[in-house]
This record gives structure tokens, C-alpha cells and sequence, in this order.
């Protein structure tokens, strides 16, 4: 079942997008959970999605939304693409991305598990930091072989 304010969100998110020469494949709002959160789906038909263009739909997106006051509660925002496998690599992606869902790979495995998935708290030097259903989990850098956009 869609939830009612998708028609009102779809006609507020399609020119944003179009501003930023992308398109809005899906929109979908997880209301189960708390916060909701507003899930929005782009596509770029002049190259492959990057992270980048994620960023850039959920800032200007983000405020629209607010500037609409179309939800009215908390809620959290998450931009990706349906074909996107993009791996965090730099600094500034890792801020970016901070509280989305990423899947880290770990070679040899870490604690016994190889595919780590949660969401993203942060990294520094030595450690990345995932969030797995409120506990915290360490997972040292020298381990880990990438960190992927999760679903």
C-alpha cells in the first residue's frame, strides 16, 4: 500500500531532480520504521549514477521537503539508485554517506564474518565505525577490502 503523501512528494522530488538532469525512478516512505524513512530511487540517463548525484537530490530535496512541510514528524531521507554498486572510497564519501546502509567486506574475515552490514557511523585512521541495530561494531581498516552502498 503507497502511502498518501507519495503523490504530493513525487511532484515535489521530479522537478528537483530534473533540475539536477536526473529522474526519480521510485519513491517508497518505510513508515514502520522510526523514523520513517523517505526512500527515493534516481536515475541519471546521461551517465552512470554516482554518489555524488545522491548527494546533490538529497540536499536539494531535503530542502524542499522542509520548505513544503509536506511531512510533518522526523524523518530520515535516503537517496540511491536502483544500479548503483559505488564503493566509498575518500573522506568526503564517508561523511556523505554517514548513517546509510553499507555492506563492508573484510579480508581475512573479521571476528569470524566477512560481509558486515549496518549503518555507517563513521571511520578515522584505524577504524570503521557500523551501527547494527544500535550496537557498534570496530572493524579495523587494514581488514577491510571494501566498503559498498548497501540496499
Amino acid at each position: 500500500m503507497t502511502h498518501p503523501l507519495i503523490p504530493q512528494i513525487i511532484d515535489l522530488a521530479t522537478p528537483v531532480a530534473a533540475e539536477l538532469g536526473l529522474e526519480v525512478v521510485s519513491i517508497v516512505f518505510h513508515t514502520n520504521q522510526s523514523p520513517p524513512v523517505l526512500r527515493v530511487d534516481i536515475f541519471n540517463p546521461l551517465q552512470d549514477i554516482g554518489l555524488d548525484d545522491c548527494v546533490r537530490m538529497s540536499r536539494a530535496l531535503e530542502a524542499s521537503l522542509d520548505e513544503g512541510e509536506i511531512i510533518p514528524d522526523a524523518y530520515v531521507l535516503e537517496v540511491s539508485s536502483p544500479g548503483i554498486s559505488q564503493q566509498l572510497v575518500t573522506d568526503r564519501e564517508f561523511i556523505s554517506f554517514k548513517g546509510f546502509p553499507v555492506i563492508i567486506s573484510t579480508s581475512p574475515p573479521f571476528q569470524e564474518q566477512q560481509d558486515w552490514i549496518g549503518l555507517l557511523i563513521r571511520r578515522d585512521e584505524t577504524i570503521v565505525y557500523l551501527n547494527q541495530k544500535g550496537r557498534v561494531v570496530e572493524i579495523p581498516r587494514n581488514l577491510i577490502t571494501r566498503v559498498q552502498m548497501g540496499q
